[in-house]
């Protein structure tokens, strides 16, 4: 996934906004494969090794990886190094610890190297129309990416990029941590959402998908409810809903859990959140709940019609409102208890702005949150977060 979303992200970068792309992998046949298909007839250029790569690029380079967090990380960059110069960049799009990437920042400005830990939110779609992009780490590498992010980002409803400087060193992966601690949360009440109303109301999975579509109409209206909606209407080959035969059994990628973390380390009650992951947790626990099904096997569906069964959804529409408001809530407490503990600014309402389009999370209540950003704004004498 990792490899297609680079992928897409070279292309856009050439064939919208007139930036050259070297695209390289480690596995060397999906170079091929992807200039075959994807970047056909295009002006990508695609490498068989970091050194060739390396060597395309015009100075300053600037080389954006997207690998998997952790060691794999401190290895491309290893690789990556003995062709390099000073004032050369590293960009990480993963989404790294923000520790990791604070340590990354100093060490490789002792050897002369810029870098960038960059959060990155969008999937393939984003990859391809513009994610949300939120950058921190060493500054002075900023007006030399400055106009490529921003050009490539999403764009809010007024026009402008969702992507501007986040802060130094780890600043743009812990923010990036931040937004996905609240995509758990989202994730996790519209889970429960739908659980009152197939477990509790018995609903059909097309009675589901037209639920979630006139939700998506209110002040629910979302990315992750607009898919929703999509995802109940889908059947499988033997014309079934496809939602009734996948496991329920989630597993995670770590960032939630580190949100949680450093609300833990914070003494912030980021209590939604820090629930979601451990219903991902009990979730992957499906060898014991379904034998204790078999002991307390819960209530059946509640078969109730006309009124009654219209105030039933709109109850469960209004919690999942209060809900949702309070998981952005939670997450901003956070960003504001960090910015706090490391004596800096951050301003909140500035990442609202890039939480408005492109990323998973956009929504209504976003645009809302961005739309009054200038009273969001946390300031310090310290300098940035």
């Amino acid at each position: 996934m990792r490899g297609l979303i680079a992928e897409s992200i070279s292309s856009t970068l050439k064939n919208d906004h007139g930036y050259k792309a070297v695209v390289f992998n480690r596995t060397v046949s999906k170079v091929d494969e992807f200039l075959n298909d994807q970047a056909e007839g295009t002006k990508v250029v695609g490498a068989h090794s970091a050194q060739e790569m390396c060597q395309l690029l015009k100075t300053p380079r600037r080389v954006m990886l997207m690998v998997k967090a952790g060691s794999v990380v401190d290895q491309t960059i290893e690789h990556l190094l003995p062709y390099l110069e000073k004032g050369d960049i590293i960009i990480d799009g993963g989404n790294s610890l923000d520790t990791d990437s604070d340590r990354r920042t100093k060490e490789l400005a002792k050897k002369g190297i810029l870098f960038i830990g960059t959060g990155v939110s969008g999937g393939e779609e984003g990859a391809r129309h513009g994610p949300s992009i939120l950058p921190g780490g060493n500054s002075d590498a900023w007006p030399y990416v400055k106009d490529i992010l921003r050009s490539i980002a999403a764009k809010d409803l007024d026009g402008a990029p969702c992507c501007n400087w986040v802060g130094s060193n780890g600043a743009g992966h812990y923010v990036k941590m931040v937004h996905n601690g609240i995509e758990y949360g989202d994730m996790q009440v519209i889970g429960e959402a739908y659980h009152l109303l197939k477990a509790g109301l018995g609903l059909s999975a097309d009675e589901l998908s037209a639920v979630f579509a006139d939700w998506n109409k209110s002040e629910l209206n979302s990315f992750l409810t607009e898919i929703t909606a999509q995802i109940f209407s889908k059947k499988d080959e033997d014309g079934q809903p496809l939602i009734d035969k996948i496991l329920d059994s989630a597993a995670q990628k770590g960032t939630g859990k580190w949100t949680a973390i450093s609300a833990f380390d914070l003494g912030m009650p980021v209590t939604l959140i820090g629930e979601s992951v451990f219903a991902r947790c009990l979730s992957s626990l499906k060898d014991e709940r379904v034998r204790g099904s078999a002991i307390l096997p819960g209530p059946a569906p509640q078969a109730i019609g006309g009124t009654q069964k219209k105030e039933f959804i709109e109850n469960v529409r209004s919690a999942l409102y209060c809900s949702k408001i309070i998981s952005y809530a939670q997450g901003y407490m956070l960003l504001r208890a960090a910015a706090k503990e490391r004596g800096c600014k951050l301003n909140l309402g500035e990442i609202a702005l890039m939480w408005s389009g492109g990323c998973i999370i956009r929504s209504v209540i976003g645009r809302a949150m961005a739309a009054r950003r200038h009273h969001l704004h946390i300031t310090s004498s310290n300098g940035p977060l």
